[in-house]
Parts: C-alpha cells; structure tokens; sequence
C-alpha cells in the first residue's frame, strides 16, 4: 500500500507517491509535475568507509531519452556518459543537499535520480531537486533538512515562478534558488544584465515558495519517515587537540598560516606537520587522525583571526582586491588569447572562430536546444596547485566552473546575423589559489575582444568569502578570496557581469544557508569589485573589440539566396558544390531558408565562390556578360561552362564576326572567353555570343 501526496505549485499540480516503487531504498519519492515524471532515490551503505576525513556523496541525475521519445544515437544505441547538463544539475542537487548532512558521516550515500518522462511545461531538474529531498527527508539517512528548490524566470519585465522549458530559454532570467526553512542555501543564476535589486528580489520571491514546499514536506515525513540511525562519529580526541597545541603554540600557528605566498604557508604546514608526527611516533592511536587535527587547528586560526581581528591570511583589507594584470595577444597565430592575473590566480583564454556549421549538436531532454554556437571550456591541470596526477579529461568541476563562465558571457555576444560565427573559448589555468572561474570570464572577455568578436559589453567576475560566528549577526563578509579563505570559510559567492547588471551567480556554501543581509552584502561587494577591475585593469588593456577578426581567424562572407535555387547550387549529389570547394579552397554552408556562409582565410577565393553561387542563382537575361571555360566542343559550336554546373551554347556562328568553317579554328578546350547571354534557345539551352560582347 503507497500514499500519495499532492500539493498545486505555480499552477500545476506535484504529486509524489511514496512506497509504490524503490522499496529497497533508504528513502524514495516517486515524483510528478505535470507530466514531467522523475523517480529520486537516498541511499547509504550499513558501514562508513574507512580509511577517509571527508564525506562520501554521490548525486546522479540520469536523463533517459525515452523520456522525450527519442531512441540514442551512437552505435550501441543506448545513452551513454551524462551530458554536460546531467553534470552540471548533479552539481545544483549536490550543493543545497551536502552541508545538510552530518560533517562526520562517512558512510556512502548516493542521491540518484531517473528523469522518465519530461513535460515542455515542468523542468525536470526542479523535480529532482524536491523529490531527491524528500527521498532523503523520509529516509533514515541522518539529514538535516527538508530543503527546497524553485526556479525564477523573467519575461517582459515579470518575474516567473518554475517556468517552462520555452519561458526558462527565452527569457531575460535563469535563477534556481534552494532554501531550508530558515534560510537560503544556494544560489545558480544566469542573467541578461540583470540590476542587483531585481535579482535580489527575484532570490526572495524564490525563496517564499520554497517556505511552502519545505510545510509539504515536513507533512509528508510527519506520516511516513523514518527514525534517523545512529552512526559512527568521527571525533579529534580533546586530548590529541591539547598535545598538538602545547607543541605548536596558537601564536606559532598563526605566523604559519598568514603568509602571503601559498607556497611559504604550505611549507610553514608541512614543517609543523613533520614536528608533530616525530613527537607522537609512539602514539599510534593518535597517527591516522593528526591529518584530521592539524586540518582542524589551521581552520579555528584563521576563522578566528578573520572573523575577530579582521585580519586575513594575506594581510588585505576585508574588501581589498589582491594585486591585478591583464594581457592580451600572448599567444601567436591563435585567432584570439587574454591572460588575467589575480595574485596566485593566473588564466589564459584563447579564441577560436568557425564557421556555424562547427557548433557543438546537443543531445538532450530539452528539446528546443539542439546545438550550441558558443562553447567554453575550462582546464585545470594538476601543476596549477603545485601537484601532480594523471589528467583523465575534465571532471565535474571543471565542467561545472566553464558552464559558469559560458553563462556570464553568452548575455553579450553579437547574434549569428552579426557576426555567423561558432565560438569556443578554453581557459587554462596556469596557477590557482582561489577564483579561478571568475578570472576566466574576465580572461574570456578580453580573449573575445582581441579575436575580433564584437562583444556588446565586456564583462567581469569576482567571488565573495564569508566567516561566521555562533549567531547569525556575527560574520565578516570578505572580497576575492583566495584558497585558504575558501577552504576555511563558509562561503564562495560567485558573481559575473557587466557595468550594467547581473549575466550569473553560483553560490557555494558549507554551512546551513544564508541570512538576507549577508546576501544583500554580498551582491553589493561583489559589484564594486567587479566595477573596479573593468576599468582599472581590463579595460585600460584592451578598450574595444577589434574592427575585424585576426589575420589566422577564417573570414565569412554571408549571401541570402532563393530556398528554390539551393538545389541548383548544391547539384546532383553534390556535385556543384563540391566544384566551387574544390576550386576555391573554401567552405559552404547552406541552411534550409538559403543563408549561405563562405568561410576560408583568402578573401580572393571567397569572393570567386560568392561570384559562382551569384552566377548560378541568377536568373538569366539577355545582356548579362560572364567569362567561361571552354568544356566541349562540337560541330555546330561551343559549351561554356561560366559557374560550376552552368554551360551555356556559343552556336558556330556567334564565335567570330567572320565566317568559320570549324570551332577548332578558333577555340580549343580549356579555353577561357568572355561571352554575353543571349536568352535561351528553342531546346532552352542558354545561348551566348563571342563577337557580340562588345556591344555591353
């Protein structure tokens, strides 16, 4: 026997059955938005994992293409790897559900959930987000929530509760908010410029909603959840904690962890490190959690030197920037490359230009996205942080940090009708000690400039720090933090945009949400800060796109023909198309309403195959003049091929004013003429004269 739940959110009806399918689970919610149907499970295995300091969670997010009635493309013809949307909603379930999970569970949980079927009008991330807290609510997982999630779109002016796959794409607003009771706890925005007030509302609008959704909840897990089990904590003995500070007194650990340079502070570690492990060699109880403790020492220093003394780790100001460069063209023959320095926070962007036809097709539930013209791509090699290990491709992180720096960006580039370009851009960072991703929008920015894109605003990012103490009044917001800040503090608040407004927010907490002041503060700082880096650095180093793309980028040349006349430009299997690429080193491509692109680097030939396409969609008229080759010859005259695919007939007595006996007098193959259209004959062959040219 199941029970099933409903509740009507932004004009549909949820509805989640609990104890129909997934027994077996710790916790499962088998849930229904529309017709947008999403299964969420909460799993954990009996035992911690041993041997580990950190909590294992996984979140999946399994997009079926039956879903949307597709069947997968590919050989074996089932899905395969997650898409990068998969991935990136892992990541917006993944950030709200972690910080509300005991911090010393260590027992494996994994958060899946199946989208089974998708409804335009609900998004199935959204589903997945409520039903995977409800899973994990109901289940006996120790939780501390219910959380709850609402997206917020913007059209015409007017805020959209949960809107729909076509409102969410088209709209001026992308914001997906999570909330606990109490408080907000993440924040994923892209924007159009967005002013700080509207966002600011929108976030609170968000977050109402979410209040009724967490009542849902609370009355579902009141009928059907189960008690929470007891599990194994991980504790630094009190005694272990003293030992490590009569050895290494709290004024020593304070001159070790302020330092300046990332390399020195992890020496001054390594050192004490060293110190501690000879002191307990005999200890052996107390060995597998020094790592643990000594992590733990460094952290209540530096919270407490930030949060008490306002003192940071690098000597700064609590809104200082840390120092800035900017440099443009640092790598040869590449269409376009920035590099962005923010103290030990180093990346270099470059731009590559190609025609449409090269952007990435996108396979998905979304059925109205099926391809993406601008790509950006983020790398982060293991050297930037002074470690080594094998690259395996980009993992989630990486994946997630260029998806940010896409979203802030694709609000100001030009349309395909200004300029018909595939974009990609690919940040690597060389050196990382916090923020990287935001000193990749503001490298990509510059990168997208000196490659000729005619952007319409350049846009910055800057990210936010935050300690607090035990009430929620007691806390220090801090501007540009650096690694240690984020890895100690409770908070990394992502913001990009341009002078104008708000293009994305990601926002990463560690604690169980944010107050409103904090998240007022925080948008507020950030806004100074990204202000000042656009015109005190980026722009004093390149103020303006360039007028045109670089010498190595491919030029395009754009032509609107009649749909009726594609076929004659293509030909039979290709053939006239394949002639004009094959004589002029180009590339065509044609799209269904007859926009046809030219892509090559010599302009000489792409203007010879705008003049062929020109001349073999040209309705012909007598007077119209053309220079030909000579392909046949026969008894009664010569064929003109004057575009590829296009003859046209000299008759034996339109060659010379005078009279000839045979062509071959005059004309021999491979020959080039300049001949004038004479309208059509009675086989409707075109017809050309030689020695009436002159009369044009």
């Amino acid at each position: 026997m199941y029970k099933t739940y409903t509740m009507e959110l932004a004009g549909r009806t949820l509805r989640v059955d609990i104890g129909r399918v997934g027994a077996q689970a710790n916790g499962c919610a088998f849930m229904m938005y529309g017709d947008t149907t999403v299964l969420c499970t909460a799993t954990a295995s009996e035992k911690p994992r041993e041997g580990i300091d950190f909590f294992p969670l996984s979140v999946e997010y399994e997009e079926k293409m039956y879903a949307v009635g597709k069947i997968p493309g590919g050989f074996n013809k089932r899905e395969g790897k997650a898409s990068e949307n998969a991935v990136l909603t892992d990541r917006v379930i993944d950030r709200p559900m972690r910080p509300l999970f005991p911090k010393d569970y260590r027992n494996d949980v994994t958060l899946d959930n199946m989208v089974m079927s998708v409804d335009p009008e609900c998004r199935p991330e959204l589903v997945a987000m409520i039903g995977t807290s409800i899973a994990t609510c109901i289940s006996d997982i120790p939780f501390d929530g219910p959380c709850a999630m609402t997206q917020v779109g913007l059209i015409d002016g007017e805020l959209i509760i949960n809107p729909s796959q076509e409102q969410w794409k088209n709209g001026d607003l992308n914001l997906t908010v999570a909330s606990t009771a109490e408080k907000v706890i993440m924040i994923e925005a892209g924007a159009n410029e967005v002013p700080e007030d509207l966002m600011i509302e929108a976030i609170y609008k968000a977050h109402d909603v979410n209040l009724t959704i967490i009542d849902f909840i609370n009355k579902i897990v009141a009928e059907v959840g189960r008690p929470k089990h007891e599990y194994t904590k991980y504790v630094i003995p009190d005694e272990l904690t003293e030992a490590i500070k009569e050895i290494v007194p709290p004024a020593e650990m304070e001159e070790a962890v302020f330092a300046d340079v990332k390399q020195v502070r992890d020496e001054n570690i390594r050192q004490i490190t060293a110190r501690l492990e000879e002191a307990f060699a005999d200890k052996e109880e107390w060995l597998p959690l020094l790592s643990d403790a000594i992590y733990q020492y460094q952290k209540k220093t530096v919270r407490k030197m930030i949060l008490k003394d306002h003192k940071r780790p690098d000597g700064r100001a609590i809104n200082q920037i840390r120092p800035l460069s900017a440099e443009v063209d640092i790598i040869p023959r590449v269409h376009g490359s920035a590099m962005f320095t923010r103290g030990q926070t180093q990346i270099c962007t470059v731009t590559t230009l190609a025609p449409l036809s090269e952007a990435q097709r996108v396979d998905g539930l979304d059925e109205n996205e099926t391809s993406k013209r601008y790509m950006h791509h983020y790398n982060f090699p293991s050297y930037s942080v002074g470690e080594t290990k094998v690259s395996r491709g980009p993992g989630r992180r990486e994946i997630g940090h260029g998806a940010l720096a896409e979203r802030a960006l694709i609000p100001v580039l030009p349309s395909e009708e200004e300029f018909p370009y595939a974009i990609r851009t690919v940040s690597e960072t060389f050196e990382s000690n916090g923020s990287t991703s935001q000193a990749s929008v503001c490298a990509s920015t510059m990168s997208l400039m000196a490659a000729g894109v005619p952007i319409k605003k350049p846009v910055a990012g800057i990210s936010c720090g935050l300690v607090t103490g035990d009430t929620d009044d007691d806390y220090i917001v801090l501007t540009d933090i650096q690694g240690l800040e984020d890895f100690f503090g409770d908070m990394d608040f992502k913001v990009a945009g341009t002078k104008d407004g708000i293009t994305a927010i990601q926002m990463d907490i560690k604690i169980h949400g944010l107050t409103r002041p904090i998240v007022e503060e925080a948008i507020r700082r950030t806004r100074e800060a990204r202000l000042y880096i656009l015109d005190n650095v980026m722009l004093p180093c390149i103020s303006a796109p360039r007028p045109e793309v670089g010498k190595y980028a491919p030029k395009i040349i754009s032509m609107q023909i009649d749909p009726e006349k594609i076929g004659e430009v293509v030909g039979q299997r290709g053939k006239t198309i394949n002639e004009i690429i094959a004589r002029t080193g180009v590339k065509i491509d044609i799209t269904d309403d007859g926009m046809v692109s030219i892509c090559g680097t010599d302009q000489k030939m792409m203007d010879s195959a705008q003049q062929m396409i020109e001349t073999i969609v040209t309705d012909f008229e007598a007077g119209q003049v053309f220079k030909g080759k000579v392909v046949s010859i026969k008894e009664f005259g010569a064929f003109i091929e004057f575009a590829p695919g296009k003859e046209g007939l000299v008759h034996i007595s339109k060659i010379c004013k005078e009279r000839i006996n045979h062509v071959e007098d005059v004309l021999t193959l491979g020959d080039t003429v300049t001949v004038v259209c004479l309208g059509k004959d009675k086989m409707g062959r075109i017809s050309f004269s030689m020695k009436d040219v002159a009369q044009f």
